[in-house]
This record gives structure tokens, C-alpha cells and sequence, in this order.
């Protein structure tokens, strides 16, 4: 499990692009040092045994991408990364030992009492889901059809499928992923603000007014 993210920001476009301009002022030279950059955090994660390196990688980047963003100057954005990763790192092994305790300590009841709690989180989940349907009937039919395609597998296979989606795009991995970075990115613009705005006044609302 991820450590817990701050609360109410994702990675945006804007986000995004910001962080590939700090790498490099050249776009093919930043693209080739963010897919560097990415490879060797999972590398990082990997060594230490991480079951979703990946993802913890993908969670370094939004939080470098933040701080770029909120005008933090980074001299060293690699060496910036890692120092990210290792804090990371050490909050997931706070959080795998505090979760271990709960497992091992928390009596029945206090389950019990926390079904509002979980009836709350349930609820939010649906409505995200909601809120990613619409965003992505917002997207052209080619872009939904690559997102979709691009996170379609299971881990496992998902490597070969990306590959195969590469060759049929013409493009190749590096490229394919900064397609599906600046989607998502897109994806999560929208998805923060249908969220936000079915909070207020339900998500029928935002489908009529987005």
C-alpha cells in the first residue's frame, strides 16, 4: 500500500510539463531523462523488495512534480528524486509496521465502529468511478481508446501488451509513455473538478454543466 498522498492535489498537465521542462529545455531530451529518471526509481524500489515499484516510482514523480509546481527550486532534480524515494521508502515501512499492529491488536468492535468510515470511503469510491467515466467520454474516441488500452492488462502481461501497443502506434516506449502521462494527467484535471463539483451539487449536475 502507498503511503498516504497530501490530500487534494494530483498530478495535472500543467504539473506534468512543468516537470519535463525542469529536466531539459529540449522536449525529445527531457522526455528521454524522465523515462531515465522513472527506471532507475523502480530500480530503487525494487532493490528493497517493493511488490509495486512502479507505483512507488509514479508516487516520487507527483510528489517531485508538486514541489516544481509550487516553486521549489531544485538544482539536482535527479539526486532531488532520490532523496524523495528514500523518505518514501521510510514512510512505507512506518506504515506496513503500524499496519501489522492494527491486524494484530485491533478487537472486532473496533471494526465495527468504524462502518460509517468505510460506508464514507465506499461512497467517495463510486463517486470517483462516476467521475472517470464522464472524463473519459470528455477525451476524443483515439485517446479513450489508448488509456483504456494502455492500462488494460494485469501486471504481468501488462509489459508485453504496452509493447505490442507500441509497435501498433508506431511509437516507441518512451514515447507511448509520455502519451499516457499527459492523458492521465488530463483525466485527473477533470476528475478533481467533476469531484469536487458533484460534492457540492451531485454529479448529475456536473455532467450537465461540464
Amino acid at each position: 500500500m502507498l503511503a498516504a498522498r497530501k490530500k487534494d492535489w494530483a498530478l495535472t498537465k500543467e504539473a506534468f510539463e512543468t516537470l519535463l521542462a525542469s529536466l531539459d529545455s529540449n522536449r525529445e531530451h527531457a522526455g528521454h531523462k524522465y523515462e531515465n529518471l522513472r527506471h532507475k526509481l523502480i530500480e530503487f524500489f525494487e532493490a528493497r523488495g517493493s511488490s509495486v515499484p512502479a507505483d512507488y516510482a509514479d508516487e516520487v514523480i507527483n510528489r517531485v512534480a508538486r514541489k516544481v509546481e509550487e516553486g521549489e527550486k531544485v538544482q539536482d532534480l535527479n539526486r532531488y528524486s532520490y532523496g524523495v524515494a528514500r523518505l518514501l521508502f521510510m514512510e512505507t515501512l512506518r506504515v506496513r509496521r503500524t499496519e501489522s499492529l492494527v491486524v494484530d491488536l485491533a478487537p472486532v468492535p473496533q471494526i465495527a465502529a468504524n462502518g460509517e468510515e468505510l460506508e464514507s470511503r465506499r461512497q467517495e469510491q463510486e463517486r470517483r468511478l462516476q467521475c472517470l467515466e464522464v472524463c473519459l467520454s470528455k477525451l476524443s474516441a483515439a485517446n479513450r481508446a489508448f488509456i483504456v488500452e494502455y492500462y488494460r492488462e494485469e501486471k504481468g502481461v501488462k509489459i508485453e501488451q504496452r509493447k505490442r501497443q507500441a509497435e501498433a502506434l508506431k511509437l516507441s516506449l518512451n514515447a507511448l509513455r509520455l502519451r499516457a502521462s499527459r492523458t492521465k494527467a488530463e483525466l485527473g484535471d477533470c476528475v478533481n473538478s467533476c469531484i469536487s463539483g458533484s460534492r457540492e451539487t451531485g454529479i448529475e449536475s456536473f455532467i450537465t454543466d461540464y
